[in-house]
């Protein structure tokens, strides 16, 4: 990495360098002007502003990118634009730029959009003539070609305007909706109107719960790409046995994936060998994976448009469920496959996850499991929460955790609709210390998580292209070994 300056003074701001004399910056320099064609989902995302467009009519709306947030010192995280942004202009993810801001401005027919972001950085001096070189944050210098005005503007096909431009623009006495929190400067710039805004981010939120035709084929892209970074482990698994923090190796494995077909990860990758299975989020990844444990592995591949998918699989990592380990793999498979069956247009949102869980509590019934404290009157949704805490699915998008904006009526307490992508994922989780289940199932934890797509008569497994039953998942290790 090269070294960004000398030695800072007290309160000096290593991002901002000494403006270098742009003497021999100036002059020289070829036109690398590009005529660009629409990215594939601009006209999907135009439809969506129309759609935007008529629920606010009459009213300005503002949707910002968002912009850098700092990992450490001055080197910042990778920029991930806000997911609405996204839907409204198909930005692609090595092009997107961060502090970009959307507006609609109302006209006498609708909506006029402009997308107001960080030009190409100049060459011919002026007030912002030493950036190439000297802004570290956005100085084409130091991150690379950003597109001109004109090639955004035929690459989203949305007028574009200079980020310096947007305080003029957002003046005015314009009834304005902000989506709040991803830029400092916006915020500033419109004073707040809660309802208002707590309205446009529902609805954002909302628009993106039936995909249209082209987000479910980045859906499909992203998840394909998902189950290959799970044959890409399989065959790892030797290695990672070797070592002494072997998950990160099976981390490792499965991010090269995502990086080598995507953009990156739709989130952290969950390697989980052993008692770590019994984390619902274990991203530490530090232990070893040992033969004769089980490995838990929930990741997903975030495709160039940020669509990703999220998969759960778990492995025997010799390529055997022991007695046991199988007894809890089948209960959460038939689980999953009751979710699965409820999955049709029509039914309660909720019908997937009760489903799973009956068979859960018949399972567990059957094999003398009550949970420590419970009684009689202890409610069905709570009797078996010490073993399996969360919910069985999620909608599934441009987060991984789709739509979580979006009012209860809608989501939670809905129907399900064609269009709509979710995820099935029950679990059972056996801590290691949990005394009120017998030893041999402690620190065994399972879940199995695969997406779907709704469709007019069921739905379509978009991760069918890997094996679910534990017969046909030791088939298939042992055909990758």
């Amino acid at each position: 990495m090269e070294e960004q300056g000398g030695p800072r003074g007290a309160g000096e701001d290593d991002r901002d360098a000494p403006a270098a004399e742009a003497g021999p910056f100036r002059g020289g320099w070829a036109d690398t002007g590009l005529r660009l064609p629409p990215v594939p989902g601009a006209a999907w995302a135009a439809g969506r502003r129309s759609a935007l467009s008529e629920r606010f009519p009459g009213e300005r709306i503002v949707v910002p990118s968002g912009g850098l947030k700092v990992r450490s010192n001055d080197f910042d995280y990778a920029f991930r634009p806000h997911s609405a942004f996204v839907h409204l202009t198909a930005e692609q993810g090595t092009q997107a730029v961060p502090d970009s801001v959307l507006v609609l401005e109302p006209t006498g027919t609708g909506h006029a959009a402009t997308l107001f972001t960080r030009p190409r950085s100049p060459r011919d001096g002026g007030p912002n003539g030493a950036e190439f070189h000297s802004d570290r944050q956005h100085g084409e210098f130091w991150t690379g070609r950003r597109r001109t005005l004109a090639e955004t503007a035929d690459a989203l096909g949305v007028e574009a305007a200079a980020r310096d431009d947007l305080e003029r623009a957002l003046g005015g006495n314009v009834p304005t909706r902000v989506l709040r929190g991803e830029d400092a400067h916006v915020d500033a710039l419109v004073p707040p109107s809660p309802r208002a805004d707590a309205e446009l981010l529902s609805f954002l939120s909302e628009l993106r719960l039936v995909k249209d035709e082209w987000e479910i084929d980045q859906l499909r892209a992203a998840v394909d790409c998902t189950v290959a970074g799970f044959h890409d482990v399989v065959g790892e698994l030797p290695r990672a046995t070797r070592l002494a923090r072997g998950e990160r190796w099976i981390e490792g494995t499965f991010n090269r994936r995502a990086r080598l077909g995507g953009y990156g990860l739709g989130f952290e990758t969950i390697a989980a060998a052993g008692a770590h299975a019994c984390v619902l989020h274990w991203t530490r990844n530090d232990g070893p994976v040992r033969e004769g444990d089980l490995l838990l592995l929930d990741a997903g591949v975030e495709a160039d448009s940020f669509y990703t998918g999220d998969v759960t699989r778990t492995l025997p990592v010799g390529g055997r469920f022991g007695d046991v380990q199988r007894r809890v793999y089948d209960l959460v498979f038939a689980a999953q496959s009751a979710g699965i069956a409820a999955l049709r247009p029509g039914a309660r949102y909720g019908d997937f996850h009760d489903a799973a869980m009956r068979v859960v509590a018949e399972g567990l019934d059957a094999w003398g499991l009550r949970p420590h404290g419970s009684t009689a009157s202890t409610p069905v949704s709570e009797l078996y929460r010490r073993y399996t805490v969360c919910g069985s699915g999620h909608m599934l998008g441009l987060d991984c955790h789709d739509c979580a904006g979006a009012r209860r009526e809608t989501y939670l307490d809905g129907v399900l609709e064609a269009g709509h992508v979710l995820t099935v994922e029950p679990g059972l989780y056996f801590q290691p210390d949990d005394l009120t289940v017998p030893e041999e199932l402690r620190g065994i934890g399972v879940r199995i998580e695969d997406d779907f797509v709704v469709t007019a008569d069921g739905a379509v497994c978009l991760s069918s292209g890997l094996p679910r039953s534990a017969d046909d998942v030791e088939a298939w290790m042992a055909s990758l070994r």
